[in-house]
């Protein structure tokens, strides 16, 4: 019997396993794009020190350390295993794809990483116990260490949306699959990004000096406002570059939620240049509540909507536009001696191909039928999409309300020969189609 390299169904009810690990990421987001954003402000905040001869600077340094140790680095710290995590039961093949193509890649941003948590203990507890000179050599390798953590990520997590290049597909380099046409528009909009958010967190830490320091908190609120204003223009002029490399499939994704994609980033742009600007011009005004609850801003209405989109415009793949979300490889790779598993599916079924199935369903009969149908459609479909009725992202109630048996299957066959580019282009022997259908049909919301 032919068998394909399958793992093990994770299946999360209501919300799906992929949103999972968006939940988780977005956490560790907000916490590792403040530490290399910090990164960057701290090597300015020293030099500023160092040539000016400003040792009132490093309370505010001190504080903002202490700040990135506890949120940065823990709650990174959490976040990140918690990632590999989700990420290995809700993908595990397209976690294995980014394994086999970027294990040196890997290897090396840990490296970075590791000098990244020393270093921000060294710079936190020799602030004041060196002298300036040796402690801004500190902070500059810091912050290389932190830039490069990122550079190196960034390439994997464009890998993600696609290669960029179809050289990747027939050499299987890692050099191909890292420098697609998107890596560098994406790591600057990422930069834009965190320096934004050393400002938001660095407003917070400036408004609660205002009793000890005064006019230093004042003259700090003045400067994160405007590395926050600069940080977010840099951010919305990179985002137009980016989305200007992308493959069709995302733009495909795009163009369904385009103008209230657009609508929000207007507002928010809105909101955030007026805080900023109230920070530059009246920062008496910002104080350590109002600081506070715009980070919970930025992270709800403005990291979490970035991430979902991003991820939302990957689809229907999750790794390298060779692997789908619902973890079946689509095309032939011959650098890495991958096949594409869509003939024998559409020959054999999967049920017949995926070792997991229970032996009891590999036959289809009216007696299992829908219980057959329910296992095809979470295999299918319940990476991107909640079955339940109380399902909360993509619920398929919303897509498929009123249909008939007849009606879902016709989807279906649209779906497996292409006629939704953001959706698998997966085809079944007519009796799973059948079995999907009918259960998707039985389905009362």
């Amino acid at each position: 019997m032919d068998i394909i390299g399958q793992f093990p169904l994770f299946y999360f009810p209501e919300y799906g396993s992929a949103w999972m690990m968006g939940v988780t990421g977005t956490i560790h987001i907000l916490a590792s794009h403040t530490s290399v954003g910090a990164a960057m402000l701290f090597a300015f905040l020293a030099f500023k020190a160092y040539k000016e001869n400003r040792s009132d600077l490093y309370p505010y340094m001190k504080k903002y350390g202490m700040f990135l140790l506890i949120f940065s680095y823990v709650v990174g710290s959490i976040t990140g295993p918690g990632i590999w995590y989700t990420a290995t039961a809700a993908s595990p093949r397209g976690i294995s794809a980014l394994i086999h193509n970027f294990v040196w890649v890997w290897a090396t941003e840990w490296v970075f990483f590791v000098y990244e948590v020393i270093g921000v203990f060294v710079l936190v507890y020799f602030i004041d116990r060196i002298d300036r000179k040796s402690h801004l050599k500190l902070t500059y390798t810091f912050a290389l260490a932190s830039v490069g953590t990122l550079a190196l990520i960034i390439g994997i997590i464009s890998f993600m949306m696609w290669p960029g290049t179809n050289a990747y597909y027939a050499t299987g380099s890692a050099s191909d699959a890292f420098f697609g046409i998107n890596t560098f528009p994406h790591m600057f909009l990422r930069i834009g990004f965190m320096i934004m958010m050393s400002g938001v967190i660095g407003l917070v830490i400036s408004s609660a000096m205002k009793k000890e320091n005064p006019e230093v908190s004042a003259e700090l609120t003045k400067k994160m406002g405007l590395v926050s204003l600069g940080g977010g223009f840099i951010t919305m002029f990179f985002f137009m570059w980016y989305m200007g490399t992308l493959p069709d499939n995302a733009h495909a994704v795009f163009q369904v939620s385009k103008d209230s994609v657009i609508q929000n980033r207007i507002i928010l742009s809105i909101l955030f240049s007026a805080y900023f600007l109230v920070a530059i011009f009246k920062p008496k005004i910002i104080n350590t509540p109002i600081a506070s609850i715009m980070i919970a801003v930025v992270l709800l209405a403005g990291l979490w909507p970035g991430e979902k989109l991003r991820e939302s415009m990957r689809k229907p793949y999750v790794a390298g536009q060779y692997i789908y979300s619902n973890q079946i490889i689509s095309r032939d790779v011959p650098g890495k001696n991958i096949k594409s598993e869509l003939p024998i599916i559409a020959e054999k079924g999967l049920l017949k191909v995926n070792p997991f199935i229970p032996e009891n369903l590999r036959e289809i009969t009216s007696e299992n039928k829908l219980q057959v149908g329910e296992l095809l459609t979470k295999m299918s479909c319940s990476n991107c999409h909640s079955l339940e009725k109380t399902g909360v992202f993509r619920p398929l109630r919303d897509r498929l309300t009123g249909m008939d048996k007849e009606g879902v299957k016709a989807i279906l066959y649209a779906i497996g020969d292409g006629g939704f580019p953001y959706m698998p282009k997966l085809k079944l022997p007519d009796e799973e189609y059948d079995a999907i259908a009918e259960y998707i049909a039985s389905l009362k919301y």
